[in-house]
């Protein structure tokens, strides 16, 4: 047992600025946020609500546990684009009869919850997190298929969200569809690949294709009810396997059939006695400078997240760019990897590749906590062998088998990104601070390259680029580079699952390992070829 002491200064004026811009930084998440949790808007919310229906959170809370947590996901999907902030999904991992579950609810207030090129791929990437953590899945269906104007987008790669159904009941994972409005076209599906489902009297439409669709291509004449309604389903066609009242009794048998499922976890439990941090989560807000050039250290972090500030730190002395070392976090055990000085060495890769080795070999759970420039430039550690031990490192990260956690506390940069376990190395979850940024490099030192090269060409064509137009395309260029790093532009690409309030890390840390832990948590012996 080593227990972390905090030198942090929470009354010098370097915390002060820090915690002054973070607090800055959540208010500006706050609005970012506010589209995806209105809705459709007011107008369209209160005649959802005319028709004597409940919203999607509401139904999503409706089904959960009492006073439960819910873990919501990709919030911020879409942000940036054409597409309404949220990609007209509401998700996320929620205790239903306590059954850790994945709930993904069409809103139906935006555009008739119709799936749109970022609808489709939120859904895709919610469906990978229930088969890769054993997650059944609650289906809350109220859709109009596909948003037409975008079909071309969505109609190919569409068909994925029905192969995965279909792939999670075959795994062994159950699947649940509630309808409770028109489900049609591409929703028609949903109900018709799940296990369980569930329609609401009066409510639920279900069919392939809707009234006049139907009349141009037959001829026949036939209303809703008739087509594909509720009591329909239940009595003749029986794609129904229940028949609801309303909204309210329809979570009630939701509930029960999570209930019959026998549903146990195949995962290790928690340490039963869990001790808290030692140092207030309040605190982490004030750790990582504006300037993301200034270091910081991550310890500081570390002792306000994991279990009693308990770390046993793994080769502190060699690497020491590099903070590597064993904790547990909600009583579940992770060997943490964290940028302690930004770049990286060949020592740090080394290091890095050695306890990666080790967590498959002790089966344990890899948490990478992100403050990187990348790895290491220059003649000496060309020589020195600074691509081969990079390579190395991303090696053991792209074939280790235990589950990996991805947290972007600040700079996560170049190959430094792919080395800590970015978005393209599936972590399990990956979430950002609001402080985080992630790009190729910095703004500043792509435009230079750009620059610089954009003037050696004009000079190879005997031309040459004055001062004023170098200096006005490093601005553009720094600008464009700066916003595209940003975690609101990064999340609504669904490069993360969420940008998260650092007060709320080892929360969203401790419900991600408890969901990881649904599946089994096994390591391997087995990585590619390392260069040595």
């Amino acid at each position: 047992m080593t227990i972390l002491r905090s030198t942090l200064d929470t009354s010098s004026p370097e915390y002060g600025a820090a915690r002054e811009a973070m607090e800055s930084k959540l208010a500006q998440l706050a609005e970012d946020l506010e589209p995806a949790l209105a809705g459709g808007g007011e107008r369209k919310v209160a005649r959802h609500r005319e028709r004597g229906k409940f919203t999607a959170r509401e139904r999503i809370d409706m089904i959960l546990d009492r006073e439960s947590p819910f873990l919501e996901l990709c919030a911020l999907a879409a942000w940036g684009s054409d597409f309404q902030t949220g990609a007209s999904v509401v998700a996320g991992i929620g205790v239903v009869e306590g059954v850790e579950c994945l709930l993904i609810a069409n809103d139906p207030t935006v555009k008739g919850g119709t799936s749109n090129p970022w609808t489709l791929r939120k859904i895709l990437r919610l469906n990978d997190v229930a088969m890769k953590n054993r997650l059944p899945v609650i289906s809350l269906v109220e859709s109009g298929g596909a948003d037409l104007p975008t079909q071309k987008e969505v109609f190919v790669p569409g068909g994925g969200l029905f192969r995965d159904l279909t792939r999670l009941s075959k795994a062994g994972i159950p699947t649940i569809a509630v309808v409770y409005g028109n489900s049609t076209a591409g929703g028609a599906y949903v109900p018709g690949m799940s296990d369980h489902v569930v329609m609401i009297e009066e409510r639920s439409k279900v069919f392939l294709a809707g009234p006049p669709l139907v009349k141009a291509a037959t001829g026949e004449i036939a209303d809703e009810e008739t087509l594909g309604g509720a009591d329909m389903h239940a009595r003749v066609s029986g794609l129904a396997d229940h028949l609801a009242v309303d909204e309210s009794d329809a979570a009630r048998i939701t509930r029960g059939i999570v209930r019959r499922l026998n549903w146990t976890k195949a995962g290790r439990a928690p340490r039963a006695e869990v001790a808290e941090p030692l140092y207030g989560t309040d605190e982490l807000l004030g750790i990582v400078p504006e300037d993301l050039k200034i270091p910081f250290d991550p310890r500081e972090i570390i002792a306000r997240i994991v279990d009693g500030s308990d770390f046993d730190e793994f080769k502190p002395l060699y690497g020491a760019s590099l903070c590597t070392g064993w904790a547990e976090i909600h009583g579940y055990p992770v060997g943490i990897i964290a940028n302690a000085r930004g770049v990286l060495f060949s020592e740090e890769a080394q290091k890095a590749t050695q306890f990666i080795e080790l967590a498959n070999r002790y089966d344990t759970p890899l948490l990478f906590m992100h403050n990187t420039t990348g790895y290491m430039v220059g003649s000496e550690y060309e020589r020195g062998g600074i691509i081969k031990h990079g390579a190395m490192m991303i090696n053991a990260v792209s074939n280790s088998e235990v589950p990996h956690l991805s947290l972007i506390t600040a700079a996560s940069y170049g190959a430094g990104h792919y080395g800590m376990c970015g978005r393209a190395f599936d972590p399990r979850f990956l979430y950002s601070w609001p402080s985080a940024k992630s790009a190729v490099m910095g703004g500043q030192q792509l435009a230079d390259v750009v620059t610089s090269v954009a003037a050696a060409a004009s000079a190879a064509r005997g031309e040459e680029m004055d001062q004023e137009t170098i200096d006005g395309l490093k601005t553009a260029i720094a600008d464009q580079i700066e916003k595209e790093s940003l975690p609101a532009f990064l999340s609504g690409m669904l490069y993360d699952d969420g940008v998260i309030d650092p007060r709320d890390t080892r929360t969203v840390l401790g419900l991600s390992l408890s969901a990881i832990h649904s599946g089994d948590v096994a390591g391997t012996d087995r990585f590619g070829v390392f260069r040595m």
